[in-house]
């Protein structure tokens, strides 16, 4: 007997009406009764769980291995935070800031361009559309590589099982295999819930339809950096608000130093190790008691709060209470192939222990565990060898070990630098401030971490990724002739400049 026609969750007119947080959280009811559960008795190789880059990228890989798969996802688009509410609608008003900016001051470089105006309905058009061009798009991918998509709540079962809930009634799988790809959403400070007025998070602030006047973001990693970056180039008076010693605190302690710097010098107010505490919502505001680092204390005001305090892992919910998995902290706790404690059931991305939350290390969890999975070569993840990067104006890109930490490891440390205004091509682009920063070993010139802040620095990370993960040396790169005039050759001379040979600094 086949299976009823499934009957979309969201029809295309409510889709369209709703605020955003109402289509990314929907609300699902609990299981029917079990007149209404079907099982499926023909087991796949594999049930992917989630739909965000690193489970769409799995279930193709799997697909092109020839695995039997299915991929379940409770939303009714695919792509998960990154491509929905996070990376890619983020970066796409990132882009219009960026070019908004030089309309703004397009007659440093000769162009008279007499009252631009901003239309923001027309920017969230634009991002909006991108997200749904992509979003598609992995459902072409996904159907390309003969994956089966199934729309509804997993829920884990154990024994190779997984309960699949939807509108048209709860059904049961079976597989050889499962990866758990939940991902994971914002953390809300206590006592707050985010609305789509005045107190936001990622999924809120990206919906609204203007720029606001004023913002306060509490929290200043990529998310509140990155936020503060585009809604400050667009016209909002922004505060910064940071409990930590330092804005972007996972950085290289000289990279926090000159965004902190840069984030002044374009009037974004900093502060940190500070406190927001007593969020008020006045009228059409909120209303915050800020306590400086000095122990000084003031309110602030302003239309819109951005809470960006970090994100907590989707483990709740899921049956992982059904299976052996091991929880730390929430997050699920696997070996360096992916592997949870249950047989046969794999967990990438942020819901994973150990690891960044960054779309990118998601992927290659992905590859990894489906690699292995399916018999093939997999090589486990060097930590050290991860990019990490953010879009601010000046951009940062780093990967392996800040100064700081090569040094507590033991390592004789000799530092490169080099300023990009010492590179034409960043003066030609009108952005010349940040540097270049090489951490390498004093004895063997092996390349502990490198950590950029300056135009376009997250593409230029990756020429250091590429010589740290074929481990050549200082020398290596020092040898390696870099075009110019271009910003990748600021890279060459940071490397010289371990040795203090750099020609133009």
């Amino acid at each position: 007997m086949s299976p009823p026609p499934y009957r979309p969750l969201f029809v295309i007119a409510r889709f369209r009406r709703a605020p955003l947080r109402d289509f990314f959280l929907p609300k699902f009811q609990p299981p029917l009764p079990n007149s209404l559960v079907r099982i499926e008795t023909v087991p796949y190789d594999l049930i992917v769980i989630g739909s965000g880059p690193g489970g769409y990228s799995a279930a193709i890989r799997a697909g092109q291995y020839g695995l039997n798969t299915a991929l379940v996802e409770k939303q009714p688009r695919l792509g998960g935070t990154c491509l929905l509410v996070g990376c890619i609608p983020t970066k796409a008003l990132l882009q219009t800031a960026d070019i908004w900016e030089r309309f703004v001051h397009s007659d440093k470089e000769g162009i008279r361009c007499e009252n631009p105006q901003l239309d923001y309905p027309k920017v969230k058009e634009r991002k909006d559309g991108i997200v749904s061009k992509h979003s598609n798009g992995v459902g072409f991918l996904l159907k390309r590589a003969k994956v089966e998509r199934i729309t509804g709540y997993a829920k884990l079962k154990g024994q190779g099982r997984v309960e699949v809930a939807s509108d048209a009634g709860v059904k049961t799988l079976e597989a050889k295999n499962i990866l758990v790809a939940t991902g994971s959403e914002a953390r809300m400070l206590p006592g707050l819930t985010a609305d789509q007025e005045r107190i936001l998070t990622n999924i809120e602030i990206l919906d609204l339809n203007a720029v606001p006047r004023n913002l306060i973001i509490i929290g200043a990693g990529a998310v509140g950096v990155e936020f503060a970056s585009i809604f400050r180039r667009f016209g909002a008076e922004v505060t910064v608000v940071e409990m930590l010693p330092r804005i972007v605190p996972v950085e290289d302690e000289d990279i926090s130093k000159e965004l902190d710097r840069q984030f002044r010098k374009q009037k974004i107010r900093v502060e940190t190790g500070a406190r927001a505490e007593d969020i008020q919502r006045i009228g059409k505001c909120v209303r915050v008691r800020l306590t400086t680092g000095d122990g000084k204390q003031e309110q602030l005001e302003a239309e819109k709060l951005l809470v960006a305090v970090g994100r907590k892992p989707n483990s709740e919910n899921i049956g992982v209470e059904n299976t052996r998995i091991e929880l730390e902290r929430g997050f699920i706790k696997v070996d360096p192939f992916q592997r949870t404690a249950e047989p046969g059931v794999y967990a990438i991305g942020d819901v994973v222990a150990g690891t960044p939350q960054l779309a990118h290390v998601a992927t290659m969890e992905g590859m990894i565990a489906v690699a292995h999975m399916a018999g093939k070569p997999a090589v486990p993840i060097n930590k050290n060898r991860i990019p990490s990067c953010t879009y601010t104006d000046p951009g940062i890109g780093s990967v392996g070990l800040t100064e700081a930490q090569a040094r507590a490891q033991g390592h004789q440390v000799k530092i490169g630098r080099f300023p990009f205004a010492g590179n034409s091509r960043a003066t030609i682009l009108g952005k010349h401030d940040g540097f270049i920063k090489v951490v390498a070993d004093e004895k063997h010139g092996e390349i502990l971490g490198v950590h950029i802040i300056g135009p376009e620095a997250f593409e230029l990370i990756a020429e250091a990724v590429t010589a740290m993960n074929a481990e050549a040396t200082v020398e290596t790169m020092m040898q390696t002739i870099h075009a110019h005039p271009t910003l990748y050759e600021a890279v060459g001379e940071a490397f010289n400049a371990v040795y203090g040979l750099s020609i133009n600094a």
